[in-house]
């Protein structure tokens, strides 16, 4: 069974951003194929969450091999880019500096399928912290649908 949603998308216009490309650059550490947080929708630190965007592009390097002839987005880059939201949360609004690694992934239900031309939209909410760990409750959804969910440990390296 689905958990319940972390945050009423609804509330939000998610065709707007407050941060994509070079304004997340100064956040996180992933570039070129590797950065699956393409903008940043919401951040709020009342809440302890942040709400970004993956859009799946038809030229990523996973398309071609990754089901020939129907490209799914692969459950392990959802979990990565729900990752990186977690981690943008905490060096940008809670003020951690240096590099976050990935260090546990817990309770992953994949519920749903992203193809290219969709966008993943991602919650991802923190749950506990510390000065070198954090864990965040993660959702992604596509077209209000909810796709995964997961728990995401880091900590800084």
């Amino acid at each position: 069974m689905a958990s319940d949603p972390l945050f009423d998308l609804s509330t939000l216009d998610i065709s707007s951003s407050i941060a994509s490309g070079s304004e997340i650059d100064p956040y996180l550490p992933q570039s070129g194929d590797m950065r699956m947080l393409d903008r940043v929708i919401h951040g709020d630190t009342t809440l302890e969450l942040v709400v970004g965007a993956k859009l799946a592009r038809p030229d990523e390097f996973w398309v071609a091999g990754h089901i020939p002839g129907r490209p799914l987005l692969p459950g392990v880059l959802m979990i990565e880019a729900a990752a990186q939201a977690s981690s943008y949360y905490m060096t940008r609004y809670i003020g951690i500096k240096g590099f976050l690694g990935f260090t546990r992934c817990t309770d992953v239900a994949f519920r749903g399928q992203v193809a290219p031309g969709e966008e993943l939209i991602l919650i991802s909410k923190l749950i506990a912290r510390n000065e070198r760990r954090f864990v965040s409750a993660n959702q992604g959804y596509v077209n209000g649908k909810l796709v995964f969910e997961a728990q995401i440990t880091g900590m800084t390296l």
